[in-house]
Parts: C-alpha cells; structure tokens; sequence
C-alpha cells in the first residue's frame, strides 16, 4: 500500500499513528501530519518522553519537572496546530540510561507495553516513525523506533498495517562521515509523499510552539534549509521476507 493513497483505499477515514521521542521530534514529519490531516485522516501522534533533559544553546532552563512541564505546554500548542490528536507519555528523556538496569530495563520495558496497547486501540493503517539512525542518531529517537518495531513485529495484527520510517536521503548529505550516520540510499525511500509550501509553512508555524528550544530567528533558520529538500518526505517501508530461506547465501 503506498501511504499517498491510503486514504481512498477502504471507506471511512484512514489513521495515521506517527510516534516519535520528545517535543519537537514531529517537526521531521510536520508537513506529512498536516497533509493528511487536511485530507481527513486521523491522524495520531505520540511523542514519549517529557523533554526533562532537553537544555541547549538557545535557553537557561536547568532539567528536571519544570522543563518537562513547559514543553509539555509546548506540546500541545504544537499539536493544536497541526491538528492532530496528541498523546504525551511521561517518560523521561534517556529513558533512565543512567540508573542501569534496574532503572532503564523497566521503564523501557513498560514504554512498549504502552505502545502496543496504543496500537491496539487505535488499529492506525499507517505507523512511522524513528528508523535505526534516529536522524540525529539520538539515543531516544533510535530507541523508540525499535520499540515500535518490536511492536509492529511481535503479532499478526487484525487489521492490514503498514509501519514507515522517516528517512533523509543520502545525497542531501555532504560529508561521507554524516552520510553513514544517518544517510539512506534513495533505494529504499521507497515511499516518497509530497506536501504543498501550505503544509510546510503550518508545520513550521507548530514548531515555533517550542519556544524554549528554539528562538524564532533559529526556527527561520531551519526553515529555509529544510527547503533545500523540495517539497517530498522520504520513507523507507518496513517490507516483511514473503519465503523462507533454508541457507544465508
């Protein structure tokens, strides 16, 4: 099924569940959410973690609650733009790395308890989510998009679903070190959905919802060289062997 035309494949609305790890990660996929949005599906999105942990350059918030319950502001301003509905878990950033096995073991284990019966409930049409790059190679972005494949991957499901992931094609990359880090040949960005300047300018109108992680004048920034890209998100589709192989080669 090729996710541009998924909408018009059975009556009623299709439903999208997009899950990513902190406030902001939708911005990968922004102009996509608005698009089917504005095409009538339902569109779901996830994001995990609380975003504790997420101080940078452009602010002076120290991590912990407080931060988490600004960007959790934050969030829903976002999604209230895009219009999509939102479902905010309280994990944290790191999913508790730091505190070893005891700590990290559980609380991971938990998050995708919690992402089957998402999916469960929801019975989307479409996933996408974080492929093993993570884009930024993000502990918690890689993390995430495993656990949803660990998901999609551990029953057959009632309904047909397909699972995507969010791809940057190798040859918008310029340097061979950040082409292995998170570049993808064009081979398999086999689903290739194009939005309108529409749905891009709303997706970033979302972002400036994030205002303690980026100033508006950064925001601007990204804008224009996300533009570079053209007007196409690039996925790679999560393809299940069809046969059974009795050797490796």
């Amino acid at each position: 099924m090729i996710l541009s035309s998924f909408l018009y494949a059975q009556e009623g609305p299709k439903k999208l569940l997009a899950i990513f790890a902190h406030p902001d990660d939708e911005q990968s996929v922004g102009p996509l959410l608005v698009k089917y949005v504005e095409e009538g599906a339902e569109v779901t999105l996830v994001i995990a973690t609380d975003g504790r942990l997420g101080v940078n350059q452009y602010n002076n918030y120290e991590a912990g609650d407080a931060l988490a319950d600004i960007r959790r502001k934050e969030m829903r301003c976002a999604a209230q733009v895009l219009g999509v509905n939102l479902r905010h878990l309280t994990y944290h950033d790191q999913l508790k790395a730091a505190e070893g096995f005891d700590g990290h073991i559980p609380h991971v284990q938990q998050l995708i308890l919690d992402i089957k019966d998402i999916v469960t409930e929801i019975q989307p049409d479409a996933i996408i989510t974080w492929g093993p790059d993570g884009v930024t190679t993000h502990m918690d972005h890689r993390l995430i998009g495993a656990s949803v494949t660990q998901v999609f991957v551990s029953q057959t499901w009632q309904l047909p679903m397909d699972l995507y992931y969010f791809g940057v094609p190798s040859d918008f990359i310029s340097t061979a070190k950040e082409k292995t880090l998170r570049g993808q040949d064009r081979k398999y960005l086999t689903a290739q959905i194009p939005f309108t300047q529409a749905h891009y300018d709303k997706a970033f109108q979302a972002l400036l919802c994030h205002e303690s992680q980026y100033p508006a004048t950064v925001i601007a920034k990204i804008k224009e060289e996300r533009s570079q890209m053209g007007k196409i998100l690039f996925l790679r589709q999560f393809q299940a062997p069809n046969s059974i192989k009795k050797t490796l080669f």
